[in-house]
């Protein structure tokens, strides 16, 4: 380690001192400066108060001579009148009548102002003198300036004209006149946030998808509810559900132009059934499950009472379609199910007025084989199955609950097929055209055990 030499600390001695001189001298430079830019800021003050004061004592100049009125051109200007009861008039209304100060018991108007203590004019304000003693005395506050609201809402008796006329010039504000602008405005200012708060609601509105017209709610299968947007290109259905009557669980709609046709879906767990009272009853049509696949086992099963079913449906006289319950994972299996169909209704081609329907849904609280599938899967499987029931002859439709056609499937694939609703409401809510609307699964009816599920189709396919 190498110590430091004599020289070195004689060095850093002088470096000290003239880095102390630098120092000072920009503390100087800054002190100066400060100085300078107080001065001059006093200056400004000062000629500024000293404007606003001759803009006071303009305002305040008396008229000689008695019985004259002063107009305002603008919301402060006003002439006061110089001696006996003359009144102030603004532009936008008239002032009440006053007196000068002469007419004040002791009120002198020019009053000069004295050392002692502040001196104020008759009508409340301080004289120029005034306002630079203050000044110079570094008493002056923000009140002492405050010209605008130097004058008393309402003028007394014994005030002078000036007062009188900016009193009538406010008069005249708040009655409507062309220098009302000052009360105006804030009027405008709320008028316009009332305009924009009433544009942010609205806007709030069009992004409510309750309340927007364009969306329509749906209950998922777990429960929970979303919004689902409404397709424009869809076509709509156009029911007017004040038509809709209830008689005896039995449902009917017309309204001169549809007429409807009361039907019930049919399968093993209604048991023994008498088609000729439930043709009684009001049945017009029935809907047969002809079989399903097992949404565990993937077997295709035939019902057990289909056949019984639709010999003694035929019998009764009772218009006939069927229904499929689907659990196809491919297309393959989706066109072995049709063929399945179209295989066991050979017999019966001729019985069949009514459509052949595509079901497929959710287990209830279990899982089904087709939960695996996405949507588009589900579509084209849907598709498969239908095109094949129409090219065998039949009129094709699907079954689905709204949350199934609108969430599980796309519809705008399968535009050419009729669609059968399940939503057990009073009314439904299903944006789109639908023909057969299964109301309720609770029903009762004189020929059949348990529950029965219950229709009623806006459509006579008999007569198609």
């Amino acid at each position: 380690m190498r110590l430091p030499e004599e020289n070195e600390y004689s060095n850093s001695g002088l470096f000290m001192k003239y880095m102390a001189v630098g120092v000072g001298l920009c503390l100087l430079l800054i002190v100066g400066t400060v100085i300078w830019t107080n001065k001059a800021g006093e200056a400004k003050k000062r000629k500024e108060a000293q404007e606003s004061q001759v803009l006071v004592l303009e305002h305040g100049e008396d008229t000689a001579g008695g019985g004259q009125t002063g107009n305002s051109q603008n919301e402060n200007a006003g002439t006061q009148t110089a001696a006996g009861g003359n009144s102030g008039n603004g532009q936008g209304g008239t002032a009440q009548t006053g007196n000068t100060a002469a007419d004040v018991p002791g009120t002198d108007a020019s009053v000069k102002p004295s050392a002692n203590g502040p001196v104020m004019n008759f009508n409340g304000t301080k004289p120029l003198e005034e306002v630079e003693r203050l000044y110079a005395e570094n008493k002056l506050v923000a009140s002492d300036l405050d010209f605008w609201d130097m004058y008393p809402k309402n003028t007394p008796s014994g005030m002078g004209g000036a007062a009188a006329g900016t009193a009538g010039n406010a008069a005249g504000s708040q009655s409507g006149g062309e220098n009302g602008s000052p009360d105006g405005e804030p009027y405008a200012r709320y008028d316009e946030e009332a305009e924009r708060e009433a544009r942010k609601e609205e806007e709030k509105e069009e992004q409510d998808p309750s309340r927007d017209g364009k969306h329509t709610k749906v209950t998922l299968a777990n429960g929970e509810e979303e919004w689902v947007l409404i397709n424009p290109y869809l076509e709509k259905n156009t029911y007017d559900y004040t038509k809709l009557k209830m008689k005896n669980d039995l449902a009917s709609y017309a309204d001169g132009n549809t007429f409807s046709y009361v039907g019930a879906d049919l399968s093993k767990y209604n048991g023994e059934v008498d088609f000729v009272t439930l043709k009684q009853s009001g049945v017009s049509f029935v809907m047969l499950r002809l079989g399903m696949r097992g949404y565990g086992s993937g077997e295709i099963m035939l019902d057990e009472k289909f056949t019984d079913y639709i010999t003694k449906a035929s019998e009764a006289g009772l218009d006939i379609g069927i229904y499929f319950y689907s659990q196809a994972l491919t297309e393959e299996e989706a066109a072995e199910e049709a063929n399945f169909v179209i295989q066991n209704l050979a017999n019966y081609q001729a019985a069949i007025t009514y459509p052949v329907a595509f079901d497929m849904e959710y287990v209830p609280n279990d899982t089904a084989r087709v939960e695996a599938l996405n949507r588009e899967e589900k579509t084209k499987v849907a598709k498969v199955f239908l095109d094949t029931v129409k090219n065998a002859g039949y009129k094709p439709m699907v079954y689905g609950t709204k949350e199934w056609l609108l969430k599980q499937v796309d519809l705008t694939k399968l535009t050419d097929y009729d669609i059968w609703l399940s939503q057990q409401e009073e009314v439904p809510d299903y944006p789109y055209k639908f023909q057969i609307w299964q109301y309720t699964r609770e029903g009762s009816l004189v020929g059949a055990d348990g529950d029965v599920h219950l229709n009623i189709s806006f459509v006579d396919y008999s007569e198609k």
